[in-house]
């Protein structure tokens, strides 16, 4: 059993309560934040912190705000545990505050106070906790072995970064500036030597408000949560070094965040790249942007630290150059997990994304695809290499392209911990990126080595499976009928449906095939549900715009895992929980660049721009999800791209699972085999509930004696895939913490 607990003092608890304060996020049980960062409401004065939440500071350092609601009180002073740092106090625009970035923070608990005139007692008390820049704040234990690569990581100059400073792969902070060159048409290192003359190979930007500067770029480089991240703007040489104070001219005040893709292999690493943030499109918009190793998947396929280094991440970025008027997060494949996950747990955090070739999260319709690939995989090539045609393979599997089949079969290695030179390919596991992890793999005859998986990776989540030393997994295909819709529509006979399920199998704890189902973990399934490991979609994404791009990739020849289909569970899984998916855009088959010839990407940022405005530019007192819906720009439609004429064409038409319209003719939505097999289009159930056989389920004659046999291979019944997940568990809401920080921290109960 599963609870949220939240470790607050007793005291906070009952001023929450007998204040009537609504905890954020949907559906909790039992849980409170603590209440807004602001003094009391009848005080002329309150206090915020800015740069983060209040209880998940890092790194000794916070920019916080005084806000006063009439005239600013003639004798204003700010302490901070009880030291006087009034003198850090600058004033911010409108003239109803200012702002400090305060440092020397103790680690754990310190209080800010702001004094009015002589009052004998402050005004306004925030509390503030304060975790190491090295992390962890809500992931739990850090991962061990974790191997830095500082060394590794290529600077924007070209250099390396260097050595680590300690075992948590520090760096020192440190900026570097770029131009691009109009001859080269890239970036190359700006001159150090301040009265060096500019580049003559040196090119102009031209920002959208008509703003002209040189195109040089200002980028900082350092560490937080054991990751490398980077801050790139642009910069004009004769201004004064940016601050949250004093901006860069050529910064348009809005953050975009980039993200990196993959899965396999991301483990027990620092990781050498980031989501790339010279990015001259953007940059020529005049957006800031960020990323760390960490949000690259391929070097961390673990969504909740993704999640807590964007916060550690945005918080670094705050401090440094002043909030952003809106932040973007993008990323395709695995940076859609990333966008959509921190966007529902973390809401705040981002304000709209942009995703492309997208996933609704890692642990479900992804790895329940790659699982069944497998599986069917296996049973086509080892067990029953005879008994179907390409063709029905295909239809069992639902997908676009025979070829994905064994391609997605390969993919499943991020849930096997297993490497062996005699296995084939598509039967592989144990993938590290490390070298020195070659040798410490788990296997036969290295019980205690480290497990490359992505329950093992998210084992703070997950837990140990009972009497185990691995990871407990919300995986189950019990009572699944692999090709029931291929049954259905007459392309298998009755034959190959019964001896398929009744030889498909399952997975032992690492991934061997055997002759039973495998079964979920059902406090595994449980905190997957409950903590947003499975995408929720009523959490922070039912109040963030969300545009969903994508080339289409489903019928390549060799396969293809970014089936357009998963996009559609994602939309589904917002109107289940919202009523409505109108804050969710789709396109397909654009140009997705930012030049003339491919300029659908920045028409995309353009439009969300506009979005994000619209909704900022709404004051009145309606519920933000109401605002986000009502501000959506009239262009924003879903659509598609026709090249079959002289010209290209958008078609803007409601995309559909279904096929309708000419995007469906031109752009078809395939299944997966848990759809084939029932499975509903969310794709979100991990334990189906079961039912007992039914004639009338079926659209082709069974004999008694076959209907015998199929009872046989499901004695306990097959998926009755109307009802919900057997494990009856529910989103738990947003903020949530595995520790340390105890404020929303989700235990594990036996």
């Amino acid at each position: 059993m599963h609870r949220t607990v939240t470790l607050l003092a007793e005291f906070i608890g009952s001023i929450l309560l007998l204040s009537g304060c609504t905890p954020d996020g949907v559906g909790r049980d039992e849980v409170l934040l603590p209440q807004s960062d602001t003094g009391p409401a009848a005080t002329a004065l309150s206090l915020q912190a800015v740069s983060t939440k209040s209880w998940l500071v890092t790194g000794g350092d916070v920019l916080v705000r005084v806000l006063w609601s009439e005239q600013q009180p003639a004798a204003l002073r700010l302490e901070l545990n009880g030291e006087d740092v009034t003198a850090t106090l600058r004033p911010e625009p409108g003239g109803t505050s200012m702002t400090a970035l305060l440092t020397g923070l103790r680690q754990g608990d310190n209080e800010v106070a702001a004094w009015s005139g002589n009052a004998a007692r402050p005004s306004a008390t925030l509390q503030l906790t304060n975790y190491p820049v090295t992390g962890p704040i809500i992931s739990g234990p850090h991962e061990q072995p974790f191997y830095c690569q500082t060394q590794e990581f290529e600077l924007v100059t070209g250099e390396s970064l260097g050595a680590p400073l300690d075992s948590d792969c520090s760096v020192a902070t440190r900026v570097d500036t770029v131009y691009y060159s109009e001859t080269d048409q890239a970036f190359k290192p700006y001159p150090v030597d301040p009265t060096a003359p500019a580049p003559e190979d040196l090119a102009t930007v031209v920002l959208p408000d008509g703003h002209e500067q040189p195109f040089v770029v200002r980028v900082e480089t350092g560490t937080v949560n054991r990751a490398i991240y980077e801050i790139a703007m642009l910069y004009d040489p004769e201004e004064q070094v940016p601050d949250p104070w004093n901006r860069s001219s050529g910064w348009n005040g809005k953050l975009v965040y980039t993200h990196g893709g993959g899965c396999r292999g991301g483990w027990y690493q620092q990781g050498n790249r980031t989501g790339g943030v010279l990015r001259k499109g953007l940059l020529e918009m005049g957006y800031a942007i960020t990323s760390a190793t960490l949000n690259v998947f391929g070097q961390n396929c673990n969504d909740l630290l993704a999640s807590e280094t964007h916060i550690m991440v945005k918080e670094r970025f705050i401090e440094h150059y002043g909030d952003p008027i809106y932040t973007i997060g993008t990323g395709g494949s695995g940076g859609s997990y990333q966008s959509h996950q921190t966007a529902d747990n973390y809401p705040g955090v981002f304000d709209g994304i942009i995703v492309s070739s997208s996933f609704p999260d890692v642990t479900s319709a992804t790895i329940f695809t790659l699982a069944d690939a497998r599986l069917l995989n296996y049973y086509f090539t080892q067990v029953n290499p005879e008994g179907f045609t390409r063709e029905q393979q295909r239809a069992v599997s639902g997908f676009g392209s025979w070829g994905s089949i064994p391609n997605l079969a390969q993919g499943a290695a991020r849930l096997d911990p297993i490497y062996s030179v005699d296995t084939p390919l598509e039967e592989q596991g144990g993938e590290v990126s490390i070298e020195a992890l070659q040798s410490r793999r788990y296997g036969p005859t290295l019980d205690n080595g480290v497990r490359a998986t992505v329950y093992d990776h998210t084992v703070n989540v997950y837990g140990l499976a009972e009497n185990s030393g691995r990871a407990a997994r919300p995986l189950d295909n019990v009572g699944v009928q692999y090709g029931l819709a291929a049954l259905n529509d007459g392309a298998i006979s009755v034959t190959q449906f019964i001896d398929l399920n009744r030889a498909i199998g399952g997975f032992d704890r690492d991934m061997n095939h055997v002759p039973d189902r495998h079964r979920a973990d059902a406090h595994a399934t449980r905190q997957a549900f409950e903590t947003g490991r499975i995408l929720y979609g009523g959490g922070g994404l039912r109040e963030t715009p969300i545009i969903d791009y994508r080339s289409y990739t489903d019928h390549r020849e060799g396969g293809d895992i970014h089936m357009i289909v998963h996009q559609f569970s994602t939309r589904q899984r917002l109107i289940e929980a919202n009523g409505h998916a109108d804050n969710h855009v789709m396109n397909v088959g654009g140009l997705w660049g930012f030049t003339e010839e491919e300029p659908d990407l920045g028409d995309l940022f353009r439009a969300m721009d506009q979005w994000l405005m619209a909704v900022q530019a709404n004051h009145n007192d309606v519920d933000k999800a109401i605002k986000v819906v009502n501000a959506k720009p009239y262009q924003l439609t879903d659509n598609c791209w026709d090249y079959s004429g002289s010209e290209r064409e958008n078609l803007h038409e409601q995309l559909s699972v279904h096929n309708t319209g000419r995007c469906g003719e031109l752009y078809p939505v395939y299944l997966t085999p848990r759809h084939v097999a029932g499975a509903p289009l969310a794709n979100a159930t991990v334990s189906c509930r079961l039912k007992p056989l039914d004639r009338t389920d079926y659209t082709v004659e069974f004999s008694d004696q076959q209907l015998a046999e199929l009872d046989q291979v499901f004695p306990t019944g097959v998926c009755d895939w109307s009802r919900p997940d057997a494990h009856a568990a529910s989103f738990q809401g947003t903020w949530l913490s595995f520790g340390p920080s105890p404020v929303n921290r989700q235990e594990q109960v036996p």
